[in-house]
C-alpha cells in the first residue's frame, strides 16, 4: 500500500482525510466524494479516514459510534464506490482481524502505540499499519514500534506524528523528529490532532484549527511523506473532535496551496 501511495507520478504528498468518526452513510459518502474530486485533479494519492468507533473519550456520555459493523460497512462502501483505500483505528487484538475485512489500512492510536500484541495483530493481517506516535514518546522511540510490525512479517508500516504533550493542556510538534522518524519508516503529519487542546476542565477537547495550514505548510517543508487531517461539513456539530477539524469547504484551497508548495520544494 505504501509503495502505491508514494509512487504518484507528480511526486506529491499523499493524504489521509475524512471525519473523526463515522456518523452515518450520507455524511461519509459526501466527504469522500468531495475530496476524491479534488485529489484526483491535484494528483494527490488519497486514503479516506473514518473511525468506526471512538474508544478514547474524555466523558462516558461522549458519542462513540453508530455500531461497529454498521460503520465498517460504510467504510467498505466508500472504498467500493470511489475505488480508494480506507483507514480506521483499532483498539484491541480482536478488532484487528475484524476491521481488516473492511479496510486497507489499520491505524494504531497514539495512546496504544507501545501495545505489542496490538501491533503484532495488526501486522499479521497483512494490511498497511499506520502507527500514531504517542504524545509521551520521543521520535527515536518509534523505531521499536515499527520494528514490532516488521518483525511480525509486515513491512508496510508508517509513522504519524501528532504532537507531544506540552504541559497539561497543550501539544507541540517538534519538527526535528521528522527526519529522525523517516530513518525508520515513511512519516505522516497529523495536522488536526496535533492542534488539540486536551484535558480541558469541561471534559471536551479544545483545538486551534486556524493553525492547520501553518502546520501543514511546515510539514511539507520538513519533508513529510503524507498528511493526515480530519474534516467535516460542519465541525460545530461534529460528534467528535469538532474543535480541531478543518471545515470541508476549506479543504480544496488548502490542498491547492500545499501541492504548489510541494512542487516548488521538489525543484530545489
Amino acid at each position: 500500500m505504501l509503495n502505491q501511495l508514494k509512487s504518484s507520478v507528480s511526486n506529491n504528498f499523499f493524504l489521509l482525510a475524512g471525519p473523526c468518526v463515522i456518523e452515518g452513510e450520507a455524511m461519509a459518502m459526501d466527504i469522500a466524494g468531495h475530496i476524491v474530486e479534488i485529489t484526483k485533479r491535484l494528483n494527490i494519492p488519497y486514503v479516506f479516514k473514518g473511525s468506526y468507533r471512538k474508544a478514547n473519550r474524555s466523558r462516558i456520555d461522549s458519542f462513540t459510534g453508530i455500531g461497529d459493523i454498521k460503520a465498517l460497512e460504510i467504510l467498505k462502501k466508500v472504498r467500493d464506490e470511489y475505488h480508494i483505500p480506507v483507514v480506521t483505528d483499532i483498539h484491541s487484538v480482536e478488532e484487528a482481524a475484524m476491521a481488516a475485512e473492511y479496510v486497507d489500512v489499520l491505524q494504531i492510536p497514539a495512546f496504544l502505540c507501545r501495545q505489542t500484541d496490538l501491533l503484532v495483530a495488526a501486522a499479521k493481517t497483512g494490511k498497511m499499519v499506520n502507527i500514531k506516535k504517542g504524545q509521551f514518546l520521543s521520535p527515536e522511540a518509534m523505531e521499536f514500534a515499527v520494528n514490532k510490525v516488521r518483525d511480525a512479517g509486515n513491512n508496510d508500516v508508517a509513522i504519524t506524528e501528532r504532537g507531544t504533550t506540552f504541559g497539561y493542556q497543550d501539544l507541540i510538534v517538534d519538527f526535528r523528529g521528522i527526519p529522525v522518524m523517516k530513518q525508520f519508516a515513511p512519516v505522516i503529519l497529523d495536522v488536526t490532532h496535533s492542534l488539540q487542546k486536551p484535558n480541558q476542565t469541561c471534559g471536551v477537547t479544545g483545538g486551534l484549527p486556524h493553525l492547520i495550514e501553518t502546520l501543514a505548510r511546515t510539514g511539507i517543508a520538513s519533508g513529510v511523506d503524507g498528511l493526515f487531517m480530519e474534516t467535516h461539513q460542519n465541525p460545530a456539530v461534529a460528534k467528535s473532535d469538532g474543535a480541531n477539524m478543518l471545515p470541508l469547504e476549506k479543504i480544496e484551497g488548502l490542498l491547492e496551496r500545499l501541492t504548489e508548495l510541494r512542487m516548488t520544494i521538489n525543484k530545489l
